[in-house]
């Protein structure tokens, strides 16, 4: 990815924990890289298919003038996911917010925050056996698009499934989307079972009948390991009702750990079924 630089960009803003530096304000140093794509611009000579960064700059120095926080760690976090939201092209941003009149007693040369933020692409498995099936599926799809800092890319077709895991119960309706997001996994986890909760799930029974079920399956090519989060999720080559709706919205999608396309996987699994 191409990078652009802003460096060491000052303004005078109002932001501490002591009450008189948010009356008084001081001197604040703020530096970015964007990274984005400039291939075209490069190309072409043409600004639209760059990022500006002059409007850049003022929009950071506005956006932290206006604002007050207690703590530089909240105004670049801010900063980051407004950045973000806002410019189109911008994948990743770093910043650096600096502090050099900070009021600790002693002399230093300055304090400050640095931060990386970016888009992730991710791809989640819905389920549903309860109720208005593809209603519930429905219903995720657009929680998610409504949530700022997800943008939903693609959605599979739903298909009817058999029930996984030996619990008698009704078939499900199953597929996967494919967005991009600006939460961690674990922040998406906790938006997803909060949308699981909406449509009335349930965990009652291990693998039982479930209103709504919406899985990780990849965060970027990350692994994740840990009690209650996997990913990608550990079970999904077993499961042709993760693969199927996968491979068709992100057949070329690699695993991380085994190398396998998902186009592999699934049929991988479908001819295990055959034998």
């Amino acid at each position: 990815m191409d990078r652009i630089y802003i460096k060491r960009l000052e303004f005078f803003a109002k932001h501490g924990v002591f009450p008189e530096e948010n009356v008084l304000g001081q001197k604040f140093i703020i530096s970015a890289v964007l990274h984005t794509d400039i291939r075209k611009a490069g190309k072409t000579d043409d600004l639209t298919e760059s990022i500006h960064y002059g409007e850049v700059s003022h929009m950071m120095k506005t956006y932290l003038e206006e604002h007050t926080f207690a703590l530089l760690e909240r105004a670049v976090e801010t900063l980051a996911e407004k950045m973000l939201l806002e410019i189109p092209g911008l994948e990743k941003v770093e910043l650096e917010l600096e502090k050099p009149w900070a009021p600790i007693g002693l002399s230093l040369e300055t304090v400050s925050v640095a931060i990386e933020r970016s888009w992730h692409r991710v791809y989640i498995a819905l389920g549903s056996n309860m109720g208005e099936r593809e209603s519930y599926l429905q219903m995720a799809v657009d929680k998610i698009r409504q949530k700022e800092g997800c943008q939903v890319e693609r959605v599979s077709s739903f298909i009817r499934t058999a029930p996984y895991g030996g619990v008698e119960q009704d078939d499900f309706l199953n597929g996967c989307m494919q967005i991009r997001t600006l939460s961690t996994p674990r922040e998406l986890l906790e938006i997803l079972q909060g949308i699981e909760r909406e449509a009335g799930r349930e965990r009652k029974v291990h693998w039982g009948p479930r209103t709504l079920d919406l899985d990780i399956i990849f965060y970027d090519q990350e692994v994740v390991d840990e009690e209650d989060l996997q990913i990608p999720h550990i079970e999904m080559q077993k499961r042709d009702f993760v693969l199927l709706p996968l491979r068709e919205i992100a057949p070329y999608l690699r695993h991380p750990v085994t190398g396998k396309t998902v186009g592999e996987m699934a049929e991988e699994l479908t001819q295990h079924y055959v034998m």
